[in-house]
């Protein structure tokens, strides 16, 4: 059974949507019709998700996923693979995580480390997206209220392509000191992610599309994805979406000057690579910008910027919501729209305040988690009706909170 992806890879109606679309940091699926065939689940309604939570800090933000799931009772059913690439060994686990992602067809999970020595292996996340052909990595910059960057309003996706471009991993020593390493551009996958990237932007009532390229320098690779987007782009006119196209070291000066001509932007790996940290700094670092994978068939969840984090593992200063609004995205995949907005809107609603932040959004407390206290309104069945998510600091700096237990989580006092 091949199931339809988020984006309709196949040619879409030119027809902008009546309604624009819920623009939040998370709103993949916004617009979108939903999927016709559902993804396998378990007796119940519940599904079945892959969980591999990562090196790093990995385990430390998903542990804050878990934890607010169990709280709001989603009917997700994890099955956990602590994969890792920081130690020798370990491709049986990898093996039965990637039976485990085939079976279930979608997953949330954090970074992989991969070590740069040559005796390393080759990076599993790389891997992942080859094998499963997760082709569209989708990073959603947007900048959020109650927490003033240089520039505001900033609102823009990268589109990547995920499988080909330089991490083909072709590299040998053609003679002692001499490397060759291939990059690999093919017209069907240039055309496969342009044709996402301009799905995306109808679906979510986007405006422009962003070509970004290298094709004055790369004239047969880059050249090759600039001329099918020109070819491709003549097909959308109707639908009056705007698009131009943009080199990539200009795109990086553009983007630090002037982000806000940015809405859609589809790209090869590499550069999406770099685009993708810049804009996560525009609006607030690597911690609050989420992200996906996905496919014709499978959907991997995680953050939007792909950093281990391995300097502050262990140390309570990761911030979760990147991750925990990478799992919202996932929820709106499984068709879970109202757990997604409940989560969602409570995020921003503690980043909004600005009265507890994470020591990378600029807070001066060092130990941080996430709770989730929920209550519920029985109608026939538990639905959720209110949701507030905080982060609260049990350092001594931030003692004189006055918090009040609630029965199961900690509340703080207004």
């Amino acid at each position: 059974m091949v199931l339809a992806p988020l984006v309709a890879a196949a040619r879409p109606s030119v027809l902008r949507p009546s309604q624009q679309a819920l623009r939040t940091a998370t709103t993949l699926a916004a617009g979108f019709p939903k999927v016709s065939k559902r993804l396998p689940t378990k007796y119940g309604g519940v599904y079945t998700v892959t969980l591999i939570p990562g090196d790093g800090i990995g385990a430390e933000i998903t542990d804050s996923v878990k934890e607010i799931f169990e709280h709001v009772n989603a009917p997700i059913e994890w099955e956990q693979y602590d994969v890792s690439g920081a130690t020798p060994g370990g491709e049986g686990i990898f093996k039965q995580a990637m039976e485990s992602l085939q079976r279930n067809r979608v997953g949330l999970k954090g970074i992989l480390y991969t070590p740069t020595d040559h005796a390393g292996h080759n990076s599993w996340n790389v891997a992942m997206r080859q094998q499963l052909d997760i082709y569209a990595s989708v990073v959603l910059c947007k900048s959020l209220k109650g927490f003033p960057t240089r520039h505001s309003n900033v609102d823009f996706a990268i589109i990547r392509e995920n499988t080909e471009g330089e991490y083909s991993g072709l590299e040998h020593q053609s003679f002692p000191g001499v490397v060759e390493s291939l990059k690999v551009s093919t017209r069907f996958k240039a055309e496969r992610i342009i044709r996402f990237a301009f799905d995306f932007a109808l679906k979510n009532d986007r405006k422009k599309v962003t070509m970004v390229h290298k094709a004055n320098i790369m004239k047969l690779g880059d050249g090759l994805y600039l001329n099918t987007f020109r070819r491709i782009a003549e097909e959308y006119k109707s639908s009056g979406i705007q698009t131009n196209d943009m080199i990539v070291d200009n795109t990086s000066m553009q983007l630090v000057a002037k982000p806000h001509q940015f809405d859609v932007m589809v790209m090869p790996n590499l550069y999406g690579a770099i685009v993708s940290n810049i804009g996560a700094a525009l609006v607030g670092g690597p911690g609050i910008v989420p992200g996906c994978n996905i496919g014709r068939e499978y959907a991997l969840f995680e953050p939007g910027c792909r950093h281990v984090a391995k300097d502050i593992m262990g140390t309570n200063k990761a911030n979760p919501a990147a991750m925990i609004l990478s799992a919202t995205m996932m929820l709106r995949h499984l068709g879970l729209d109202a757990i997604a907005n409940a989560i969602t809107t409570s995020t921003y609603d503690v980043i909004s305040t600005g009265k507890i932040r994470t020591k990378d959004m600029g807070g001066k407390c060092p130990f941080y988690r996430s709770h989730v206290p929920c209550r519920f309104r029985s109608l026939g069945s538990l639905l959720l009706t209110e949701l507030y998510l905080f982060f609260f600091s049990l350092s001594r700096e931030c003692h004189n909170q006055r918090l009040h237990s609630c029965g199961h989580c900690w509340l703080v006092d207004n």
